[in-house]
Formats: C-alpha cells, sequence, structure tokens
C-alpha cells in the first residue's frame, strides 16, 4: 500500500473518530458545547497516542487540519450535492471518506482530482457498504467538474 494511501486510511479514521466522539458527546448536550470533540482535537491526542505501531503519517496531518479549515464549506458543498442524502443520513465512514476526498479535490492543488476520487473510491469499497463506492465516485465526481467555482 502506497504511502499516501495509508495516510488517507488514517485520516479517514481520525474524522470518523471526531465524528463518532461528537455524536456521542451530542446527546443531551448544547450543540455548541466546547469539550465537543472536533477532528483537531482528536487528531492532537493520535499524535501523541497513535493508537497503533507507527506514527501518524504528516499527510494524514494535513488532511484532517485541511478538513478543520473548511469543514463548514466542504459539508455545505457534500449537502448541497448529494441528492436525496443529508450528511447526518449517510454512514459515517462514508461520511468521513467524502470529507477527505472533497479537501483534496477542491483544496489540495498536489493532488489531481481523478486520483483523489479513485483513492476515496478505494477506501468505501475496503471500508463501506456495497453501494459506498458508486455513491462516493459520483458524488466526488460532480464536485471535482464543478470544482473552481465551489471554493470559498
Amino acid at each position: 500500500m502506497a504511502a499516501r494511501t495509508k495516510a488517507r486510511k488514517r485520516a479517514v479514521d481520525v474524522l470518523y473518530e471526531a465524528d463518532q466522539r461528537a455524536v456521542a458527546s451530542q446527546a443531551g448536550a448544547e450543540h455548541s458545547d466546547p469539550g465537543r470533540p472536533t477532528p483537531v482535537s482528536v487528531l492532537a491526542e493520535r499524535l501523541v497516542e497513535p493508537g497503533t505501531q507507527t506514527a501518524l503519517p504528516q499527510y494524514s496531518v494535513e488532511i484532517v487540519e485541511g478538513f478543520a479549515a473548511h469543514a463548514e464549506r466542504i459539508d455545505e458543498v457534500l449537502a448541497t450535492f448529494s441528492q436525496g442524502w443529508t450528511l447526518e443520513r449517510m454512514p459515517s465512514v462514508d461520511r468521513a471518506i467524502l470529507r477527505m476526498g472533497t479537501w483534496e479535490v477542491l483544496y489540495n492543488d498536489e493532488v489531481d482530482a481523478a486520483v483523489a476520487i479513485d483513492e476515496a473510491v478505494g477506501l468505501a469499497r475496503e471500508l463501506s457498504t456495497d453501494d459506498s463506492p458508486r455513491f462516493v465516485n459520483g458524488l466526488l465526481g460532480r464536485i471535482a467538474e464543478l470544482g473552481p467555482n465551489l471554493v470559498d
């Protein structure tokens, strides 16, 4: 497995963990709870305690920090173009993969959109439902088509 592929998977792990912990902490708490886990706070924890034998790759850090810097816009784009699916209705792992993929497509000029989409589809195939690869491919493909028009 290539280094960037591993880094993407680890970034998806962090985004997924942050999402799951935020949902758990939201039960009975105000939506703006300052103690609510965020991708950046979970990333900070994983940098200290990776949870695996290897440290978090630098590219994983770039992905998570990049998503966090543009989270509101990325979620808005995903919600706008995911016809018939709200963010909340998507499987959590798909949401994490799409957040990573959207950041790469829209904000990382070092990665070709086709590569970002292919990597996201591969992760969906490995980590999610049978329908997820097609959903991820279609949604990220549409986002890539509109590309620069969507960047804030």
